[in-house]
């Protein structure tokens, strides 16, 4: 990584994510957490406010250890035992059907395989568990002026902020990753242009780890 990537960005990324218009959707999607819980792309801890009392244990898989070190403070004033325990969603170090739940909080846009990452989580969910997640994305169908604009300014962003897509569609993804969708609410964020700021938010269930077919 060089210096850019792995000193400024997660300080951009901290900043824009630690947002004071970002904590009511991390309140939102963290509701109903309970149990062991896997969170991809923990970033500098901006949702350890908001676990619920009913979660138990947090492993954080988080790439950048700058970001882990932004989060120090929080993961030490957490009532909930938070720990590190992996860099790379594509490839997630437990059995499966480890966790009751897994949140993804702005985390799919700039995971370099999400379909991959979605699949392991989805493994190491039990079966039933739930996956939590506020991802931003391409805009609705209908906007499409909007996706033409994040079309031309996405490769200047995924320069500027880590790789960060504007145009991937996150329900297609955890569709295509075996989950299901039970919850989901469509929105643009608020104080933010639009080809930034469209946004969902829900639950999708696994229906528990593929098995490998009988030779």
């Amino acid at each position: 990584m060089g210096f850019y990537a792995e000193r400024i960005v997660p300080r951009i990324v901290d900043a824009a994510c630690g947002a004071r218009t970002t904590r009511p959707f991390r309140r939102r999607v963290c509701a109903g957490l309970a149990g062991e819980v896997v969170e991809i792309g923990f970033g500098s801890g901006h949702n350890v406010p908001f676990y619920p009392p009913g979660v138990t244990g947090v492993a954080a898989i988080e790439p950048s250890d700058r970001g882990w070190g932004l989060a120090a403070d929080r993961v030490r004033a957490s009532p909930v035992p938070v720990r590190r325990a992996g860099s790379d969603g594509r490839s997630l170090p437990f059995e499966d059907g480890t966790f009751d739940a897994a949140l993804s909080t702005w985390t799919l846009c700039t995971v370099p395989d999400p379909l991959v990452a979605l699949r392991e989580v989805r493994r190491v969910l039990k079966p039933g568990g739930a996956l939590h997640f506020v991802e931003h994305g391409l805009a609705p169908e209908e906007d499409r002026q909007v996706r033409r604009w994040q079309r031309r300014i996405e490769p200047l962003h995924k320069r500027l902020c880590g790789g960060c897509h504007l145009t991937r569609e996150t329900v297609g993804l955890l569709t295509a990753a075996g989950f299901t969708v039970t919850e989901l609410d469509v929105f643009y964020q608020e104080r933010a242009p639009k080809p930034f700021a469209a946004a969902s938010l829900g639950v999708a269930l696994s229906p528990g780890p593929r098995r490998p077919a009988p030779q």
